[in-house]
Formats: C-alpha cells, structure tokens, sequence
C-alpha cells in the first residue's frame, strides 16, 4: 500500500510538464493545486496533468484507475471487480476500452516502428466463442524477445487476416536485409501472405504502383498437424522457402535451447492469452459481444505483457530484450504515455 500512499501525497512540480498546446517547457507555472491544473505561460491556456492520457475526464482517483486496469490485464473478470470495487460494470468497460486504445497506440508507436530485431518470428491463430458466433484472432511473436509483435481480429479466418497481421510484422522489422524466419501453422493462406507482406517497394517517380521487392532472406516453414479427433495423431514439418542451414541457425541463435522447426512459443503466448483475458477461456460465461471488446482486451493485455512482465527465462521484459526500453514500466507509465509530462518513469 506505499505505492498508493505515494500516489496521494504526489506534489505537482511544473518543471515535470511541457505545454501539450505550445510545447513549452520553462515558462510552466501551477494554476490550482485542488484542481491540479498547470498553465503555460507562453500560450496563456491551462491544462491539466493528465491532458492526453487515459486519466483525462476520469472522475475517480488515479490509483483507482491503475489498481483496476492492473487486474484486468492479469485477467481477473469483469464481474469480480464490480463486486468487490463497487464500481459500475459500464465504467470498467470503458477503462478498458480506453486502455485498449492506448495499447494499441503504444504497439504502433514503439514496437511496430521499425526498431525490432525480428530473428525468428511465430504466427497463430485463436478460436474464440463469442456471442456473435466463432471469432478468430491472430497473432505474431519475436521468439527471441518473446516480444507480442501484432494482433488481428477478425470474423474469419482467411488471407486477409494473415496479410493484415504480417504487415504490421514488416512494420515493426529493423532490417529488410536480415535473415528472418517465420513459423507457421499448416493454414495454406499463410506462405502467399507473408511473401506479399515482407516486401520493399521500389519507388522510380513513374505513374502506376511501385513495383515490390520481395525480402531476399526470409525463410518460412510450417508446421503441419494432423489430429484425429482431439489427439495428435501425425505432424510434419515443411519448408516452404529459405535454406534448412539458415533455418537451424535462426532456430539456435532465438531459443534458448537449440531445437526442431516448432510453433511451440506463440502458442505458449496464445495460452497466457486464454489464462489472462476472460473472454478467451473455453466454456466461459464472459463471452465477448463485440470484436472491438476483443481487441481492447488484447491490446491492453498485449502492451502489459511487453512492458509491465518481467519474463522468467529472460529476466527482464520482452520489450528491453528487444532494446525498446531501457527499464520495466509501470502500468501508470502506459496509462500516462502521451500526455503533458517530460518523464514518464515512475510516475505513479
């Protein structure tokens, strides 16, 4: 309960703000301590200390707002909380959705930018009951790193939600010359969308669309299974593109013990995604109602695995495994990412 006290008791430092209107950073001065409001005095307009963040317009103290995200990305049900918080379900679920947002925000603005070493890259798909029908998300991970790299909802399971789902891959890619090798399932839409999606495109100043260099070092295999009712009854590997060469060095230089082509860690993610998000667990009563519910609910989690979880056979955070950060982040420091302070860690 420190944390908490601390949170209450937090003076309001003016030099900690920049303007969100003009951007100034030296001319900042306090308007209300009660209100906790600050004013530029270069643009001569107020502001608040959460401007931009997911606190804005939120009538209830910000431990309270970070006390009940935190559960919710560490799947305590919806439910649970009203009853023990006292706190109206419509409120949580909107909370969420602003958190799902901003996870979202966060996913496009730091791990899809450019800035991840990919190595060896994972791909599956969940199936979720909903009260809409059968939804399925699909999902993309750096084994190295176990960093969550993007995630895709959709009513079907088909090219497009692949292509979708390995753009955002490309994105997030540092190199389009490196070796990358991706593992897959046996879905047959996988191969063609990931070759469209890991391409450079070659941009001559001529009309018409520029032509598309497919990456030269991509290398993809998939992982065949054929059940027999619920059991496993025969599995196949299969090269689909590269070098078996390369293929075994990509795997010994992204796990931690050298093995076989294998979907073994996205699924393990996939699994604390069921553990974690309510939603997804078989036979649940908490069924989603929409896809967009389903997203907030990935992304928050999603954001929080990366940035807040401490992975045991890394010993930091899939985010600083992958140079993205430099420190394990609090869930108020997600929350707050976006608004008027200049130093985010530690903020609560």
């Amino acid at each position: 309960m420190a944390e908490l006290k601390f949170i209450e008791t937090e003076d309001l430092d003016p030099k900690m703000f920049l303007c969100p209107h003009c951007g100034e950073e030296e001319r900042i001065g306090v308007h209300s301590y009660k209100e906790r409001l600050l004013k530029c005095h270069g643009c001569k307009l107020c502001f608040s200390e959460t401007k931009g963040t997911v606190f804005e317009n939120l009538h209830y103290p910000m431990w309270v707002v970070v006390l009940i995200l935190r559960l919710l990305a560490h799947g305590c049900p919806r439910a649970a909380i009203v009853a023990s918080f006292f706190i109206d379900g419509r409120t949580v679920s909107a909370w969420q959705a602003k958190a799902g947002q901003q996870g979202k925000r966060i996913q496009e603005e730091i791990v899809c930018n450019g800035q991840v070493e990919l190595g060896q890259v994972q791909a599956d798909e969940l199936r979720v009951k909903t009260q809409m029908g059968v939804v399925w998300i699909a999902t993309a991970m750096s084994v190295f790193s176990r960093l969550f790299l993007w995630g895709e909802v959709s009513t079907r399971r088909d090219k497009h939600l692949v292509r979708r789902l390995f753009d955002r891959v490309a994105q997030a890619a540092h190199s389009t010359l490196d070796h990358v090798l991706v593992a897959v399932d046996g879905f047959a839409a996988y191969p063609k969308a990931i070759r469209g999606a890991l391409h450079t495109k070659l941009h001559t100043g001529n009309p018409g669309r520029p032509r598309h260099l497919p990456w030269p070092n991509v290398h993809i295999v998939q992982v065949v299974k054929t059940c027999r009712g619920r059991k496993l009854a025969d599995l196949s590997l299969r090269l689909f593109q590269g070098s078996h060469q390369v293929v075994y060095a990509l795997i010994g230089m992204s796990q931690i013990l050298a093995g076989s082509i294998n979907t073994a860690y996205i699924e393990r993610l996939n699994a604390t995604f069921r553990a974690r998000m309510p939603t997804l667990v078989r036979r649940t009563r908490n069924l989603a109602r929409t896809t967009q519910l389903l997203e907030h609910e990935m992304f928050w989690f999603g954001v929080v695995y990366n940035f807040c979880t401490t992975h045991q056979s890394l010993g930091t955070t899939p985010a600083m495994a992958a140079d993205l950060t430099d420190h394990l982040w609090s869930v108020a420091e997600l929350l707050s990412l976006g608004g008027p302070r200049k130093s985010l860690q530690g903020v609560l």
